[in-house]
């Protein structure tokens, strides 16, 4: 066989294959004391209990738009933002696990820095009952199911932060149901900001709400030019201020009632 018959053309070469990104769990790692000291509810725990999740909390960095769990299979995880932002959304109603609720408000939520979200899911020991994706680079916090219960059977600052939660959880379930209600886009736009900015559910927000008109459009299910001029009424209303790489919410109570005192 002569070297010309061995030899590849520039349309046969093949392609160099490339290596498959590992899948969250695979890139998963412990996570770092400055990680553990942003999670909220861990100031609240004994030595020993903290010392406990020091040693089974995992920590991944995902891209944009990549997916940690998707609605059906058991709950395996408890999910927390350490940097970065995800967005819950609730599946279609042909792909809803069964014995899931259809009244609950359709569309997207999102999770902002120190919020963590599903502990109802795991508490029930039942399916995930929505898809939870990346929208920007983020770094992601997961608590085991196992971790997760033998945390609850011990520590009183443990269960006193869920009930908290759950009931901010239950009071912006309200406002969401309200939302859906009057189908208002601007009163979509300042209950999405004021639920980001929730000082209880996201405390590693800070001052400023790292988001993108983009990516508030697809949380709120806006065109990004109708976001924009959403803000620019509510920064109007002096409620918040469009910052540099943000939103800056100037009072978050009066944004968390919009439109009811959007003018006081």
């Amino acid at each position: 066989m002569s070297v010309s018959d061995t030899s590849f053309s520039a349309e046969a070469r093949p392609v160099p294959s490339v290596a498959p990104r590992p899948c969250v769990h695979e890139r998963a790692r412990p996570a770092t004391p400055a990680e553990l000291a942003t999670i909220p509810w861990m100031a609240g725990l004994l030595p020993a209990e903290r010392q406990q999740v020091a040693t089974g909390l995992q920590v991944a960095e995902v891209e944009g738009g990549e997916l940690l769990c998707a609605s059906g299979p058991a709950a395996a995880y408890w999910f927390g933002v350490i940097e970065g932002l995800l967005k819950l959304s609730e599946p279609t109603s042909a792909a809803k696990p069964a014995g899931t609720s259809t009244a609950r408000p359709s569309g997207f939520h999102g999770v902002a820095p120190g919020g963590w979200c599903g502990e109802d899911t795991l508490l029930r020991r039942g399916p995930y009952r929505q898809d939870l994706r990346a929208l920007r680079r983020s770094k992601v916090a997961a608590l085991s199911l196992e971790d997760f219960h033998a945390l609850l059977a011990v520590s009183l600052a443990f269960n006193q932060y869920l009930l908290h939660q759950m009931n901010e959880r239950m009071a912006q379930l309200s406002t969401l149901r309200d939302m859906e209600r009057r189908s208002d886009p601007d009163l979509r736009v300042a209950r999405h900001l004021a639920a980001l900015s929730h000082p209880r559910l996201h405390p590693g927000v800070g001052d400023l709400l790292r988001i993108t008109q983009q990516e508030l459009g697809q949380l709120v299910g806006l065109s990004r030019q109708r976001v924009n001029e959403a803000l620019g009424r509510l920064e109007t209303s002096r409620l918040i201020q469009v910052a540099y790489g943000g939103v800056q919410v100037m009072n978050w109570q009066r944004l968390h009632q919009y439109p009811d005192i959007a003018a006081a």
